[in-house]
C-alpha cells in the first residue's frame, strides 16, 4: 500500500512520522502515526497500536502521552491511527455533538445511513491499517499488540477479544467497558448500527469479553482507571467488564488510581506499565 509522507523527524534514537492514504474501508483519506524504535535497524520489531478517544486524532498519544523513550528502550513500534473518517462528503454529528460523528468513530463498522458509506473503523484497524503498517515499516506482523483510551479502550478491548491470533496483547486506559450501558456508547451504536440492539452486542467490551470461549488464547488484560475520573460511574464501568470476564475466565487486572483523572496526564503516568506489558508478551 502507498503512503503519503506528511512529517518525519528523530525521536530517541528512532524516528516519529505521520501519515496519509487513501482507504477502501472508509472512502476517504486517513492519517496515521508512526514511532520506529532504534532497534528496527537491525530487524522487525513488535508493533503496539493504540486507540485514542472521542476528539482525538491520529497526534493526541503520540503528541501527549511521552510513550518514546520507553518504547525507544524497549524496541517497541508505536501506532496511532485517526479516530474516525474525515473529509468532504463524510457525515458529521446532526447536532454538532462532539461525542458522536468526526473524531468519534467508536472502531466499529456502521450499517446504517448516512454513516455506512464511510464509518468502517473496524475494518480499518483489523485490515487496512496494518497493510499501510507492514508494507512501508519494519514491523513483525506476528508481534501485535494493542491499547487504547477511553473511546479507544472500548475499540481495543473489543477489536482484541474478537481477534485474539492478531492480537497478542491487550491493555485499555479508562475503557468504555460497556456501550450498551453507556451514554456515549448507546448513541453512537442506536445512529452506526441501528434500534436492534441485538447487533450492538459485538461492539460492547462486556458481551464480547462474555462470550469468550477460549480464555487461554487471550493474555492477562491491563487496565488503569483513574478514580477521579468524572465519567467513570456513568460512561465507563469498569467492574462491570471485571464481572463479564470473570464468567469466561480471562485474566483481567483494573488498577484504580486515586487523585487521577480521564486526560493525558494519567496517561503518561502509568504508560510506561502499558510498554512493559506488552513488551513482555510480545518478546521485545
Amino acid at each position: 500500500m502507498t503512503i503519503e509522507t506528511l512529517s518525519e523527524t528523530g525521536c530517541f534514537g528512532g524516528r516519529i512520522g505521520f501519515y496519509r492514504h487513501a482507504s477502501a474501508a472508509n472512502h476517504c483519506d486517513m492519517q496515521f502515526s508512526v514511532f520506529v524504535p532504534p532497534q528496527a535497524a537491525n530487524g522487525k520489531v513488535p508493533v503496539l497500536t493504540f486507540l485514542s478517544g472521542l476528539t482525538c486524532t491520529e497526534e493526541n498519544f503520540m503528541v501527549k502521552s511521552g510513550a518514546q523513550r520507553v518504547a525507544a528502550q524497549l524496541g517497541l513500534m508505536l501506532v496511532s491511527p485517526d479516530t474516525s473518517p474525515r473529509g468532504a462528503g463524510v457525515p458529521d454529528d446532526p447536532d454538532g455533538d462532539y461525542d458522536f460523528g468526526l473524531a468519534a468513530g467508536f472502531y466499529l463498522n456502521a450499517t446504517e445511513e448516512p454513516w455506512s458509506r464511510h464509518y468502517h473503523m473496524y475494518d480499518y484497524v483489523t485490515k487496512e491499517l496494518p497493510r499501510a503498517v507492514f508494507d512501508n515499516f519494519p514491523g513483525d506482523p506476528g508481534r501485535q499488540g494493542l491499547t487504547g483510551h477511553s473511546m479507544g479502550g472500548h475499540g481495543a478491548l473489543t477489536i482484541g477479544l474478537r481477534n485474539p491470533g492478531e492480537y497478542r496483547s491487550l491493555s485499555a486506559f479508562a475503557p468504555i467497558c460497556t456501550t450498551l450501558h453507556s451514554p456515549w456508547g448507546r448513541k453512537a451504536l442506536g445512529y452506526y448500527l441501528g434500534s436492534d440492539t441485538a447487533a450492538w452486542r459485538r461492539y460492547d467490551a462486556c458481551e464480547v469479553a462474555r462470550s469468550i470461549s477460549n480464555a487461554s488464547a487471550v493474555g492477562k488484560i491491563l487496565i488503569d482507571q483513574g478514580a477521579d475520573d468524572p465519567f467513570l460511574a456513568e460512561q465507563l464501568k469498569p467492574q462491570l467488564f471485571e464481572a463479564a470476564a470473570a464468567e469466561s475466565g480471562l485474566s483481567v487486572e483494573v488498577r484504580m488510581h486515586e487523585g487521577y483523572d480521564h486526560g493525558y496526564y494519567f496517561i503518561s503516568t502509568f504508560i510506561e506499565d502499558h510498554l512493559k506489558h506488552h513488551a513482555a508478551a510480545l518478546g521485545a
